[in-house]
Order: structure tokens, then C-alpha cells, then sequence
């Protein structure tokens, strides 16, 4: 559907919420959105020329459109969410999570038992959890079985079996496992007011349970039963190892989800703590594709919905690390400056910090574990692609890094017949640019690392990439003319997020196909110079290295200072800033320090 003829159909659009459906010619369908205006919103994508290469390929297979007009924001953000779930359009976000997870059920049966299951099913049973880990499922059952004495067999126990009579206790109610409800030695409201302690000890609440067992251990202890006051005191020493074990924060914290974001490219991670009563009860880490370049706050709210909906979450606020509209009613969002929720949300962004390096490590070994042959084939296959005069069996990569526009570094990467070669890495501290200029610096570092190379006589790669486009490529090139290289190697620009590639002097990119082995390869080398630099640059800030403006102000440390700099992203910003915005950020006292320095 072209501009002129969407222009035809754009006024019979309704101005009211809802979502939209984009098909292509065979009715495939290619996009489901939502909008607060369905007329605004689809209107946006044929009103110009988009600067993601994805979204205008989208526009370009759009055929017809389908709308849906719902009551409010919260119906269509609710009614898009299932959408993509069902359909997994091609252009919507990907969430990677095909996993089953286990559970814990109490079967709807006299004297009900507690299970282990990855399968719900509708038969009126009380399903708890999801849980992500088996190990974490048993050592429940482990606290479960110890403490709370619950029946393990498969008897019919219904009120007419126990009355005749039909059935003998077992050697479980001998060792203490359970109290016999089979010959009417237990009732069901005693074995009920078991279920609700497990229910408890699942929720992180301990408090109840560990009361009712002193109490049991005092009372014992005076009628002289010191045995039984001894397994009431091992059974509350259990619980507190338990306990000892959760990462509790604080119990006033109640029942939160947390939530953190890291995006890189067309990837983002986001990490889920379930927070019980000031405890982490559980954590989960996802990963999501992006399709048209959406932002944080987009790919966050479709994250939280979708992880929400899996662990049958219904607590009432969410911590998260930036403003979100999430339009589910009664949840609160909480974006925190400090306390207890501060922690929990760092210690969020620790995880997902961790499972984003570690799927770097093993995408960095992909190939390592191939034979030559299939390592020669994807070298071959990018030598066709970007036709390339000789294989790239050599293969390095650079990129540019600095902290909140300050401090800038530069990192070289090399790859050899498809893999690392990590002895071969380099980085570079910018020695001759003033300030942040990426062109320059690019410039300094190619110049010295293929001056050096050629200084020690070293091999050249057949490849070189600039990680950043064709101003940096430009800048590369002019080291590479200084040094009388042209020809020597290939030297190639990939534009950051598009994933395009420029050579030198050419007007248009060559974009490789998403999916191919070529494309995969290059995305595994940028991937690992991004690392690789972040890493470098984040080790020298540890070490003292760098020191900032603010930090030199009497009375600011490094803890307000990054805390300044994450908000607003430089020191010529923060200058901006009257007294008032100061404060909102870091209070009355630090605010005056920092206003008076900049505005004496």
C-alpha cells in the first residue's frame, strides 16, 4: 500500500483506542500495534520516510488493514498482547521463552495431597507457583515434608472408605510422616490448617508457622515431652535455614515484581525477581527480538505483561528502572531513587547483566565448537556476500566507547577462520582528540594499529570493520590512505542498529539477509567488540581511572554523581539544570554544592 492510496482510505480510520492488524497480499498477518488513536497512530507509518530500514519494509508489504476499537488504553494494550501471543507476527516483538515450568499442585481430594507437576490441569486442583527451577521445586518439598506432616499415598480416603474401616495405617505414620487420616486419626480441618502453613511457607510468610512451632516447643517442654520438644525445635531450625537461604531484603517490602531492561541492537534481556514478603522467591530472565526498532519502555511493558501472566502474578506494584505506561489497573509502577527497593531493582540489573555476558560467552564460542569445514563454509559464504577478493580468515573489528558522553576509549576485537582469538584483542586509550569526537578517535586507533602491524611486520585481516557507519568509515580511511593500504585489506562500515553495510565511497548499504550465516558472523564480532570495549572502559572507571567534573565538587561522590550522570547522560547537561531540578534529584544540600559550582 503505497502513501497516495492509504491517503484515500486514512479518514475512514476511527479516531478511538483499539489495535491495528497490518496483512500482507496473501493475507499473512505481518504487524499487530495498539494506539490511544488508531488514526493517528497508523497515519505516523506512511506520513514519511522511516529511518529503520525494518520499518519500511514493513510499510512496503502492507496490503490491508484490520482494525479492533476497544473501551480503553488497558483493553487494547491487554488485546495486543494476546494477539502477538497467538499469531507471533513476523514484525512484532519475539520473546524467546518456550520453556514448561514446574509446580506444585494440592489435588482436589479428601485430605488433599502436594505434588510436583508441570502439567495444569483443569480438575479443580490448587495450582502454586510457577516456579523456574526444579531444584528450587524439590527443596520446597524437602521444607514441605519435614515440617508438615502430609499424606504421601494414593488411598481413596473418603468419608465413607475411613468409616468402614477399610484401611490401615502405613510405616510413614510410624516414622512421624503423617498422622493417619486413613484410620480417622486426623480430621480434615487439622489437615487443612497444614495446607494453609505450606501455603505460607510458599508465599515467604514464616513468621505464622515458626510462632506456632515455639509455641508447640514450649508447651511440650513443660508437659516433660522433651523428645517431642526437640523435633519441634529441629523443625524450626530447619524452617530458619530455609529462610537464611532467600535473599530477603525486607519484609515491610511486601509483594513486588521487579523488572530491569538491557537492550543491545535488535536484542533486549529482561530480568523478573517475584518478591514474597521482602523475599525473592524467584527469578527469571527473557530475551526478546525486536522487529522495528521499539523503544525500552515498549519492549518493558510487553515483558512484564508476558511474565506476569506466566508466574499468575497479582501483586500490586512493580519496581522497574524507567517510566512505563502500563495500564493494568490497581498496579502501581515505582521507578526507585533509593531504600530497599533500589536494591532490589540493582540486584535485578545484576542478573540480567550476568545472563546477557553469558549468552555473549557462548555466542563468542559458536563456531568454536564446529568442525573446519563448517567454519570454512560461513567464511565462504561471506566472502560471496560482500565480495570480498580473499576469504576472511582474519577478521577485526573496532568500536568506539565512553560513559555518558566522557571518558572515551577504543577496543579492537579480532576473529581468525570464524572464532576469537582473544590474545589478539586490543584497547586503545584515545591519546590526541579532545573531548567526545567518535571520527577522530576512530581515526587515531586504526592509525596506530595498522602502523603497528605494519611496524612489526605482522599479517593484515582481509576484513576490517567499523562498528558505527560512514562517518567512521570515512575517518578509518583516512588512516588507511595515510598508510598507503588501500587495496591491502577490505574495510567495511556496519551501521549501528540497522545492521547495514557500507563500503568506502558508495552511496547505497548492502543489507545481508537477517537470518544468513554471514550476517550471524558479523553480528558475533560487533557484539564482541561491544563487550569487549564496555568491559575495558568499566574496569578502568573501577579502578579510579576516570574521575568526572562532579566528582571533583566538594561534598559529591561517586554515588551521586553516576546517579546524576545515568539521569541525564552528561556533565553539559546536568550544568543546564536550575536549583529546583537538582533537588528533585539529590536533595536540597547536594543540589546547592553542585548548583553554586557551575554558578558561582
Amino acid at each position: 500500500m503505497t502513501a497516495a492510496e492509504f491517503s484515500q482510505i486514512s479518514h475512514t480510520i476511527p479516531l478511538q483506542p483499539g489495535i491495528y492488524k497490518y496483512y500482507n497480499e496473501g493475507g499473512e498477518l505481518l504487524y499487530v500495534g495498539k494506539a490511544k488513536s488508531l488514526r493517528k497512530r497508523v497515519s505516523s507509518y506512511f506520513a514519511k520516510n522511516h529511518d529503520s530500514f525494518k520499518t519500511r519494509k514493513l510499510v512496503e508489504h502492507i496490503h490491508h488493514i484490520e482494525f479492533t476499537i476497544v473501551g480503553s488504553e488497558q483493553d487494547a494494550f491487554l488485546l495486543e498482547n494476546s494477539l502477538i501471543k497467538q499469531f507471533q507476527p513476523k514484525f512484532n516483538i519475539n520473546l524467546k521463552d518456550d520453556k514448561t515450568y514446574p509446580y506444585l499442585v494440592i489435588k482436589h481430594e479428601p485430605f488433599p495431597r502436594v505434588l510436583f507437576t508441570r502439567n495444569v490441569i483443569k480438575d479443580g486442583s490448587e495450582y502454586l507457583g510457577p516456579y523456574t527451577s526444579v531444584w528450587r521445586v524439590k527443596e520446597l518439598m524437602e521444607v514441605i515434608r519435614y515440617n508438615i506432616p502430609l499424606r504421601t499415598c494414593t488411598l481413596n480416603l473418603s468419608p465413607q472408605n475411613i468409616a468402614k474401616g477399610k484401611y490401615k495405617v502405613c510405616l510413614e505414620y510410624h516414622l512421624g510422616n503423617c498422622k493417619g487420616p486413613c484410620e480417622g486419626l486426623q480430621t480434615e480441618d487439622d489437615y487443612r490448617e497444614g495446607l494453609s502453613q505450606i501455603k505460607n511457607i510458599l508465599k515467604g510468610n514464616l513468621s505464622p508457622i515458626l510462632q506456632l512451632f515455639r509455641t508447640q516447643m514450649q508447651e511440650h517442654a513443660m508437659n516433660m515431652e522433651f523428645e517431642k520438644a526437640e523435633i519441634m525445635r529441629k523443625k524450626i531450625e530447619k524452617l530458619q535455614d530455609y529462610q537464611s537461604k532467600s535473599t530477603i531484603v525486607n519484609t515491610k517490602v511486601g509483594h513486588v515484581d521487579v523488572f530491569s531492561i538491557i537492550s543491545e541492537g535488535n536484542h533486549a534481556y529482561v530480568n523478573y525477581l517475584r518478591v514474597l514478603n521482602g523475599t525473592i522467591a524467584d527469578t527469571k530472565t527473557v530475551t526478546l527480538e525486536k522487529k522495528l526498532e521499539e523503544e525500552n519502555e515498549e519492549v518493558l511493558a510487553y515483558a512484564i505483561n508476558y511474565l506476569r501472566d506466566a508466574f499468575k502474578s497479582v501483586t500490586k506494584e512493580i519496581i522497574v528502572p524507567i517510566e512505563i505506561e502500563y495500564p493494568e489497573e490497581n498496579v502501581i509502577v515505582t521507578v526507585p531513587k533509593g531504600g530497599d527497593k533500589k536494591k532490589l531493582l540493582e540486584l535485578s540489573e545484576k542478573n540480567v547483566n550476568y545472563f546477557k555476558e553469558e549468552l555473549h560467552r557462548k555466542k563468542i564460542l559458536h563456531l568454536e565448537g564446529k568442525s573446519d569445514m563448517e567454519k570454512k563454509k560461513v567464511l565462504y559464504q561471506l566472502q560471496a556476500d560482500l565480495e570480498l577478493i580473499d576469504l576472511p580468515t582474519h577478521i577485526e573489528c573496532f568500536d568506539n566507547s565512553n560513559f555518558q558522553g566522557a571518558y572515551p576509549v577504543s577496543a579492537c576485537v579480532v576473529f581468525k577462520d570464524g572464532v576469537a582469538s582473544k590474545k589478539d584483542y586490543r584497547h586503545f586509550n584515545v591519546k590526541t582528540v579532545e573531548g567526545i569526537n567518535d571520527f577522530a578517535s576512530m581515526k587515531e586507533v586504526v592509525f596506530r594499529r595498522y602502523s603497528r602491524l605494519l611496524a612489526e611486520q605482522q599479517p593484515l585481516p582481509q576484513l576490517v570493520i567499523i562498528d558505527g557507519g560512514k562517518g567512521q568509515l570515512g575517518s578509518a580511511m583516512e588512516s588507511i590512505r595515510a598508510l598507503d593500504l588501500v587495496g591491502s585489506m577490505t574495510v567495511v562500515g556496519l551501521a549501528k542498529n540497522e545492521e547495514e553495510i557500507f563500503f568506502p565511497g558508495d552511496k547505497d548499504s548492502i543489507k545481508l539477509p537477517y537470518d544468513s550465516e554471514s550476517l550471524k558472523l558479523i553480528r558475533r564480532v560487533r557484539d564482541e567488540v561491544h563487550r569487549f570495549g564496555i568491559t575495558f572502559h568499566r574496569n578502568k572507571r573501577s579502578k579510579g581511572t576516570f574521575k568526572n567534573e562532579l566528582e571533583g565538587i566538594k561534598g559529591i561522590g561517586e554515588n551521586t554523581a553516576t546517579q546524576l550522570l545515568k539521569t541525564f547522560r552528561s556533565v553539559a547537561k546536568i550544568k543546564l539544570l536550575t536549583e529546583d531540578d537538582l533537588v528533585k534529584e539529590v536533595g536540597a544540600a547536594k543540589a546547592k554544592l553542585i548548583y553554586t559550582y557551575f554558578h558561582p
